[in-house]
């Protein structure tokens, strides 16, 4: 079992009419169970996680499509996250099931972790899907997830997941209904010492409305929302207690219907171990950019406001870890062409994250 609380202190210094400061926490309580250990349940393991989470919205005064901070919740909290087990099918097959997070196993670059913009996490072609949002921080969904390995370092992995995200501690709660069907993925990829390959496609089973599109009547079309993505990352240099450069680089792609991002595309830099008698310094410069659709340039135009084609985030972060407990990391981030609007003031948002842990 264990606790962590990120506190981040974060404002747009310019290129926003809001240069408030804003405090945002979210802790995390985790446990991890040996079933064989606890219950004679041959080779099973348990995971359970709590998350509470405070903090204000700046993103709805600076504007971005993609957001500034991935710990920005819009809902204040207690809520049971993940709670799932996993069972062995033999040596090299395991099935998991319960609350879970589609992006702890799937969408992942491992390099990327240190960003704190929410681009680097899980896509935004996916990530603004379905009623409420697939099974992604800060709501999971009931999932049954198969992992099979194959060889020294592949996989392939698969998951069925409600399509209406809810967990303890919401007003709704865990939905067991599948009134909004559900959201397959699958992800096949190779991850030899160092390095990453892996290629992915989701689809939902349920048709979603159309962004902007709509019949004779007004109602909004209905639409199979779908896509694919890549995932990469390589280490050039380093490894074990030696300076470790680290590239990552990943993209995706939807139908372009049912939200405002046609895909989008993320890559950066991990520099870890990178000062002399720091083991635990870190540097990470990331860039993302968001394609958006026809119908999102549509409705800016509609607005008259210029429609760029995409929005585009540069990202440099600095992380060491300054006590046993405590590690702080000062950020930078520059959002161009801010909402998807051509020539937006470019906007410079400054955040300091502080982690702790026991």
């Amino acid at each position: 079992m264990h606790a962590s609380e990120t506190i981040d202190l974060l404002s747009a210094v310019r290129g926003s009419v809001d240069n408030r400061a804003y405090l945002f926490d979210d802790l995390r309580v985790t446990a991890d169970l040996d079933l064989e250990r606890l219950l004679g349940w041959r080779g099973a393991s348990a995971h359970v996680q709590v998350m509470n989470n405070l903090g204000g919205s700046p993103n709805n005064s600076i504007g971005t499509l993609q957001g500034v901070d991935n710990i920005e919740v819009t809902s204040h909290r207690f809520r049971l996250y993940e709670a799932w087990v996993e069972h062995p099918l033999g040596a090299r097959t395991s099935v998991r099931a319960g609350l879970y997070d589609l992006n702890s196993e799937f969408y992942v670059n491992g390099a990327a972790g240190l960003l704190i913009g929410p681009a680097f996490g899980v896509g935004s072609e996916l990530s603004a899907t379905g009623v409420n949002g697939p099974s992604i921080f800060p709501s999971t969904s009931l999932t049954v997830r198969v992992e099979h390995r194959v060889g020294k370092a592949g996989y392939v992995r698969a998951a069925l997941l409600n399509a209406t995200a809810g967990c303890p501690g919401e007003p709704a709660g865990v939905a067991f209904h599948l009134r909004n069907g559900v959201i397959g993925i699958g992800e096949v990829g190779l991850e030899p010492d160092g390095a990453k390959l892996a290629f992915g496609y989701w689809r939902y089973s349920k048709r979603q409305e159309d962004f902007t599109e709509t019949d004779a009547e007004g109602n909004p079309l209905l639409r199979r929302s779908h896509g694919a993505y890549v995932v990469a990352e390589l280490r050039l240099t380093g490894g074990e207690d030696r300076r470790t450069l680290t590239l990552f680089g990943r993209a995706g792609i939807s139908e372009g219907k049912t939200t405002p991002y046609q895909g989008g595309w993320q890559a950066g830099v991990l520099i870890e171990r990178l000062l002399p008698g720091r083991p635990d310094s870190a540097l990470s410069i990331g860039v993302n950019q968001a394609v958006t659709t026809r119908g999102y340039r549509s409705v800016l135009a509609g607005e008259g406001l210029p429609a760029a084609r995409a929005e585009s985030a540069l990202e440099v972060t600095y992380s060491d870890r300054i006590a046993r407990w405590l590690t702080v990391q000062p950020d930078l981030q520059l959002v161009f062409d801010r909402g998807g609007v051509r020539k937006a003031p470019t906007t410079m948002v400054a955040a300091l994250r502080t982690r702790i842990a026991f």
